[in-house]
């Protein structure tokens, strides 16, 4: 159709685009039948035996953030006062 019929029949909503998508689908060079998990983390054990060179590993992500530091404490005037409000809630 002419863009000029195509966006009358749109605006009259006779006509409606729809937007195919396929993807082609192949064995790839890892392809497998079995599950093989992978190895997160390499133990003594593994390089005492030498296994570690016929696992597969995960790869590793350097994007990851990680774990939050555990950082902040109470200033030391700030303590003493909360180790006072306890001391006086416990003999009130």
């Amino acid at each position: 159709l002419p863009e000029r019929d195509r966006t009358d029949l749109k605006r009259r909503k006779l006509l409606l685009e729809v937007t195919l998508k396929s993807y082609w689908i192949r064995k790839g060079s890892a392809f497998s039948t079995a599950v093989a998990r992978q190895e997160t983390e390499l133990t003594p054990e593994m390089i005492a035996t030498g296994s570690w060179q016929q696992r597969p590993f995960k790869p590793y992500n350097f994007s990851a953030l990680g774990l939050p530091p555990a950082c902040g404490h109470l200033h030391p005037l700030l303590k003493v006062r909360s180790q006072l409000r306890q001391i006086f809630l416990e003999m009130g």
